[in-house]
C-alpha cells in the first residue's frame, strides 16, 4: 500500500484500483491521528463530498474513521465544494476538514484533501505530519475501533456559504450594469451556487451542466480549452455577456467573453490585480506560482507591490498569505484567492469579482484584456499535458536543464530557472517550461510569448523532442 502518496494537494487515485474504501479509511486514520497529537480534536472535524462517483459513501467512511477516536465529526447534508468546506472549518474554529473529491482530474479519479484550520490547503509542513502518521497507519493497520456513530453530526454546507459569498460584491453596481451571465459548473460540486447567488439579487443569469454527473459529460471538469466547449457555444447562442465555469471541486475558475473567446486563468488573475491594486487601490503584495503569467509581474511592478514566486500548489500560496499581507495569489491553473475572503481559492467568489470588476468599468471581459495587453504588452499562454513511458519525464526536463541546449527554434536561451520544473527563458519572446505534474502520471509543457502562433509552434516543437527522448 505504498502507493498512497500526497501530490501537490492531497491524494488522488484511480477509483476501485488504487482509490477504495480500505486506502480512504487509512489516509483518515493518518489525518485522525495528526489532529489528536497536533490539534484541537474536541473542536471536531468537517467532512465533504463532490459529485464523483462513490464520494458520497467514501465521505462517510472518512467520517466514522475519524469518529473512531472520538473525535466529533459532522459530516455534509449534501455535495460542497472545496472551499465551502475551508470556509466553514474557518468559521465554526474545527480541527481541520476532509474533502472527498480529485478535483480536475478525469471521472475514473477521486481523492482526498486535507483542510487545516485556517480553512485552507495544508500547508507543507502539516502535509509532512499527515504523511508521518500515514507510514504508521501502512505498517500497523487501521485499528479496530468501536464505531462512534454519536460522534458524527449533520452540516450544512450551502446556506452559511452563501450567506457569506454574498457580502463581497456591490450588488447596486452589479444590477445597474445589466450584464447578463451564464454559468458552467461542468456537473461538479459548484452547481446551483453561483447561479443561485446572482439570481436572488436581481442579475440576469442561467446554468448549464448543472446536473449531478459523475462522468462529467464526457469531459475532464477543468475549466480549460477544449473541456469548456459547452460554455462558449451557451455564451454566443444565448448572446450573454460572459459565461464563468469552475473546475469539479469548485475551486478553480475559467472564464467566457461574449463573443466566445476564452479568458485564460492568467488573464482573469491580471485583471483582478489590476482592478483590486490599481483601480481600488487596495494595500497587500502579490504571489504567483513559477508557472503562472508575467503579466502579473508587470502589473505588480507598476503599482508597486511586491511579488512572491512560490512552487507549483495553492498550499505555497496559502502559506504567503497566512504569514504576509497578500492581496492576490494565484496559480497557473485558475486557483485564486484574496484576504478580501480567505486564504484559498473559490471558483464563486472570483466569479462574482469579475462580475463585479466589469460592472465597475463597464466593460466585457474581451475589452478588459485589450487594455491590459495595449499597457502592458501581448502575453499569450498555453499548456500541453503528455503521458509519457516511465523514465520519460525526467530525461525531458534532464534536456532542456543541460546548458548544452543553448537554442529553443529560432531563440537562444538566455536564462533557466528550476523553482519547481524546467523553465526556459528565449530572449525577448517568452519561455516555456516543464514539469512532471504532482497528481497525476504525466508531464507539462507550458509556454508564454508575445504571439499566440509563437506559443504554439513552441509547444509543438517541444513536445515532438520530449516524445523522441
Amino acid at each position: 500500500m505504498s502507493h498512497i502518496k500526497f501530490g501537490t494537494d492531497g491524494w488522488r487515485g484511480v477509483i476501485a484500483e488504487d482509490f477504495t474504501y480500505e486506502n480512504v479509511r487509512k489516509v483518515a486514520q493518518a489525518i485522525a491521528r495528526y489532529v489528536v497529537r497536533a490539534e484541537q480534536p474536541a473542536r471536531g472535524v468537517l467532512v465533504g463530498y463532490d459529485t464523483r462517483y462513490a464520494s458520497e459513501r467514501a465521505a462517510r467512511v472518512a467520517a466514522e474513521t475519524v469518529a473512531s477516536t472520538g473525535t466529533p465529526v459532522w459530516l455534509a447534508d449534501q455535495v460542497c465544494p472545496s472551499p465551502a468546506l475551508s470556509l466553514l472549518v474557518r468559521q465554526r474554529g474545527a480541527a481541520g476538514g476532509i474533502m472527498i473529491t480529485a478535483s480536475h482530474n478525469p471521472y475514473r479519479w477521486n481523492g482526498v484533501k486535507f483542510k487545516a484550520s485556517y480553512g485552507s490547503s495544508a500547508l507543507p509542513s502539516i502535509v509532512a505530519q499527515v504523511e508521518k502518521e500515514l507510514e504508521a497507519v501502512l505498517r500497523d493497520g487501521v485499528p479496530p475501533l468501536p464505531p462512534r456513530n454519536d460522534l458524527i453530526h449533520s452540516l450544512n454546507v450551502r446556506a452559511p456559504y452563501l450567506e457569506t459569498v454574498e457580502k463581497l460584491v456591490d450588488w447596486g453596481k452589479l444590477r445597474a450594469a445589466g450584464f447578463r451571465f451564464v454559468v458552467d459548473p461542468m456537473h461538479g460540486a459548484a452547481r446551483g451556487l453561483l447561479h443561485e447567488v446572482l439570481t436572488r439579487n436581481g442579475i440576469a443569469c442561467d446554468e448549464i451542466r448543472g446536473t449531478r454527473d459523475p462522468l462529467f459529460g464526457g469531459v475532464n471538469p477543468e475549466p480549460i480549452e477544449p473541456h469548456v466547449e459547452a460554455l462558449r457555444q451557451a455564451v454566443v447562442s444565448g448572446n450573454y455577456d460572459a459565461g464563468f465555469c469552475a473546475d469539479g471541486d469548485g475551486d478553480r475558475i475559467g472564464a467566457m467573453d461574449r463573443d466566445g473567446t476564452f479568458v485564460t486563468p492568467h488573464q482573469i488573475f491580471s485583471m483582478l490585480l489590476w482592478h483590486l491594486a490599481g483601480t481600488r487601490r487596495i494595500a497587500g503584495d502579490v504571489a504567483k506560482t513559477f508557472s503562472a503569467t508575467d503579466l502579473v509581474d508587470k502589473i505588480a511592478e507598476k503599482f508597486s507591490r511586491k511579488l512572491f514566486v512560490t512552487p507549483i500548489g495553492f498550499k505555497y500560496i496559502c502559506e504567503l498569505m497566512l504569514e504576509r499581507d497578500i492581496l492576490l495569489g494565484g496559480e497557473e491553473s485558475g486557483g485564486i484567492g484574496t484576504k478580501l475572503y480567505l486564504p484559498e481559492r473559490d471558483a464563486t467568489v472570483m466569479s462574482l469579482l469579475l462580475a463585479e470588476l466589469m460592472a465597475w468599468h463597464g466593460k466585457t471581459l474581451g475589452e478588459l484584456v485589450k487594455m491590459l495587453h495595449t499597457e502592458f504588452g501581448e502575453h499569450h499562454y498555453s499548456r500541453v499535458d503528455l503521458e509519457l513511458r516511465p523514465g520519460q519525464k525526467e530525461r525531458a526536463i534532464a534536456h532542456f536543464a543541460d546548458k548544452k541546449l543553448t537554442r529553443v527554434l529560432d531563440w537562444l536561451v538566455v536564462k533557466r530557472e528550476d523553482l519547481d520544473g524546467i523553465k526556459v527563458y528565449l530572449g525577448e519572446v517568452g519561455w516555456v517550461m516543464l514539469r512532471a505534474s504532482g497528481t497525476e502520471p504525466m508531464l507539462r509543457i507550458y509556454s508564454e510569448t508575445l504571439r499566440p502562433e509563437i506559443t504554439q509552434r513552441i509547444l509543438a516543437e517541444v513536445s515532438a523532442v520530449v516524445q523522441e527522448l
